[in-house]
């Protein structure tokens, strides 16, 4: 005899977004997006303590050299080539390959390649909000 109950429902999955507003898992718009002059991203799944984006970068285009003093990264490119900046480290990423940034360290992602850099990018940390960035250098003047 099971104990499994075919009638039961799952749990409601309800994410909270940085703006405060709750969203449910059958909501039709659970992402939050964002337009750069680098490119996009979209926030695919966050909860307490992680954060799922999905990043394009434009070929020819790099986001900041910047460092987050609360959260980790790590990057999956999904396709295009990307040159990842970190510590002392430089690295080139292609499609299927992956690397971390640990929290408080110097890191930048540039698109070397000629068609949109797309990566997936898993944060973790205590605290996952947008104003965690300090910008050392930018090509777009948004250091503060």
């Amino acid at each position: 005899m099971s104990n499994f109950n075919e009638s039961a429902q799952p749990a409601a999955l309800v994410l909270t977004h940085s703006n405060g507003k709750e969203s449910h898992g059958h909501d039709q718009d659970l992402s939050e997006a964002g337009i750069r002059p680098w490119g996009t991203y979209t926030v695919l799944e966050e909860g307490r303590g992680y954060k799922i984006k999905r990043i394009e970068v434009k070929p020819g285009h790099r986001l900041s050299l910047q460092m987050h003093h609360h959260r980790s990264e790590h990057w999956i490119v999904v396709s295009g080539t990307a040159k990842v900046i970190c510590g002392e480290n430089e690295i080139l990423l292609s499609t299927n390959q992956s690397t971390y940034v640990p929290p408080c360290t110097h890191h930048r992602l540039e698109n070397v390649g000629v068609i949109p850099l797309i990566l997936i990018e898993v944060q973790n940390g205590e605290y996952l909000g947008e104003d965690d960035i300090v910008r050392f250098q930018d090509d777009y003047a948004r250091i503060s």
